[in-house]
């Protein structure tokens, strides 16, 4: 069973994809991000600013956890499988770690931003 969407209620999980994604949280029809983390002014298709986020370190703290969770493991397996040398190693991980962070952290601000503006946090909580 289905409820009706009260008139002013922001759809947490869309906010959260298109932010994901790169995409207004609000309308899903412009860019987030004018340059890599920062976002833009405000969207040129709705109108919705968002000087009022605050995402501060939340995202990079994800970022951590995830990162943790994948090459963790993926440093265990293959070290039991395989015996690479140290400096081979030492080149591999940091190497990895940084390429996922930087592919992981735009997306996971613009999540951030997405969630703070579906649920009216900080100087989300008025409309458009």
């Amino acid at each position: 069973m289905t409820y009706p969407i009260p008139s002013g209620e922001r759809d947490l999980r869309s906010a959260v994809v298109r932010g994901l994604r790169g995409c207004c949280p609000a309308c899903g029809q412009a860019s987030l991000f004018g340059r890599f983390l920062k976002p833009v002014g405000h969207c040129p298709a709705c109108g919705q600013g968002w000087s009022g986020h605050r995402a501060d370190d939340m995202p990079a703290y994800l970022v951590v956890l995830a990162l943790g969770h994948i090459l963790v493991p993926m440093v265990v397996a293959i070290n039991l499988r395989y015996d690479l040398p140290m400096w081979v190693e030492m080149l591999l991980w940091p190497g990895l770690a940084l390429v996922l962070a930087l592919l992981m952290i735009q997306p996971a601000k613009g999540a951030v931003i997405g969630f703070q503006w579906a649920r009216r946090m900080h100087g989300f909580a008025g409309g458009r």
